[in-house]
């Protein structure tokens, strides 16, 4: 009975292994012919002068973006995680000494080919969809992993305290520090309690307040961004919303300590950028920073939420994007699978990245700093000056 459940599983093993060939070849002979296109788009010569009309918006495919390579990504990685289950089971089925053994160990290493092949080509939604993973590591995961003696702060000293926003101050490989970032909650009840991560102006004074006493101290400050947005519900209007972020936005380009931040997660627009004012901006592999959630961008350009798959790739929203850009410093890698699935591993590999920054950042002059972090962000998005 286990012979013929061992060979059945190797069949099994096999058949999806020969799938998952297949589909990495499609995928490669896809971006081959997108190349090819745009090289080909470049090459054409302008057209001769029409008669204007009204300039209609493009359709989604005619931007270069594929519509099922979204499909075929999601298929190809629930063939790895099947091969994986398989591979499991037929190692739990075979002795170790057996001829078969060898075989199984060839698939193991040929799936773990094609998943790092998977995980290092990832289209833009399948990051997204990463970076807001309910299992991924949030700021309280980092305190307990990277920081010792968190001492948090509460309170605005104006209105409430917002738990949608952390700060406190900690140790940090023998330093102190300021912590502050988003927190969103693991189960229904969490997240409803902090609000889904989304802080409202009293989450803003407060970070402001912890950050302006870190100052006063010469604390450098760490900050860690995973929020949609900032609340955008009426009672947080009535509050001075926007008030709160540009004052924020305002205060932090003065603060006289380093500030380093690390996009961990979802880095959605002002409510983002109110918190993410740093000398330097790091961001982890499968993180996302951007001024506008893909579904609100393709409600807006296609009036259509469901071509999110298609805004994300046009907003060039993810992390390789985004060094190229020029808009944040540094990619911080991730386990292979992404960070939801070793936090620890994670927290290991920022945390050499968290303190050669600030080690760098340490040796400069209060204004020396600040004339650093007004030219950083002051020469941003100057791509055609």
């Amino acid at each position: 009975m286990s012979d013929s459940r061992e060979k059945e599983k190797r069949k099994l093993a096999r058949e999806r292994l020969r799938r998952l060939r297949a589909l990495a070849k499609q995928r490669k002979l896809q971006e081959r012919a997108n190349e090819r296109a745009a090289k080909a788009a470049l090459a054409a010569p302008s057209a001769p002068a029409a008669k204007p009309r009204q300039a209609a918006a493009p359709p989604p495919n005619e931007i270069g973006l594929n519509p099922r390579d979204g499909q075929r990504n999601e298929q190809r990685q629930i063939e790895i995680n099947a091969l994986e289950r398989d591979i499991a089971e037929l190692s739990r089925l075979t002795d170790p000494g057996d001829a078969t053994s060898g075989e199984i160990d060839r698939i193991r290493r040929e799936v773990e080919e094609l998943k790092h092949d998977f995980y290092a080509h990832l289209a833009s939604w399948q990051r997204v969809q990463l970076a807001r993973h309910p299992q991924r590591p949030y700021t309280d995961d980092f305190i307990r992993l990277l920081f010792e003696n968190f001492s948090e702060i509460h309170g605005d000293r104006n209105f409430a305290d917002d738990p949608a926003l952390i700060a406190g101050m900690a140790w940090f490989n023998g330093r102190p520090v300021l912590v502050v970032g988003n927190q969103k909650g693991r189960d229904t009840k969490q997240r409803v309690a902090r609000n889904f991560g989304q802080a409202k102006p009293e989450g803003y004074r407060k970070a402001l307040r912890a950050m302006q006493i870190a100052a006063k101290y010469r604390r450098p400050i760490l900050v860690f961004v995973d929020t949609p947005g900032a609340y955008p519900g009426i009672d947080a209007e009535e509050r001075g919303q926007a008030q709160a972020i540009a004052n924020n936005i305002r205060e932090m380009s003065r603060l006289p300590v380093p500030i380093v931040v690390a996009i961990t997660g979802e880095g959605g627009s002002g409510g983002a950028l109110a918190i993410a004012i740093g000398d330097r901006v790091l961001m982890l592999e499968n993180s996302i920073y951007s001024v506008i959630s893909p579904e609100g961008c393709a409600s807006i350009m296609w009036h259509d939420s469901t071509k999110a798959e298609l805004a994300a790739e046009a907003l060039k929203i993810t992390s390789p994007d985004l060094l190229q850009l020029k808009l944040v410093d540094e990619v911080v890698p991730e386990p292979e699978g992404g960070a939801h699935t070793d936090h620890a591993a994670t927290a290991k590999l920022l945390a050499p990245v968290l303190s050669r920054a600030l080690d760098e950042l340490s040796r400069l002059s209060p204004e020396a700093l600040l004339q650093q972090r007004y030219d950083k962000f002051r020469h941003m998005g100057q791509f055609f000056t």
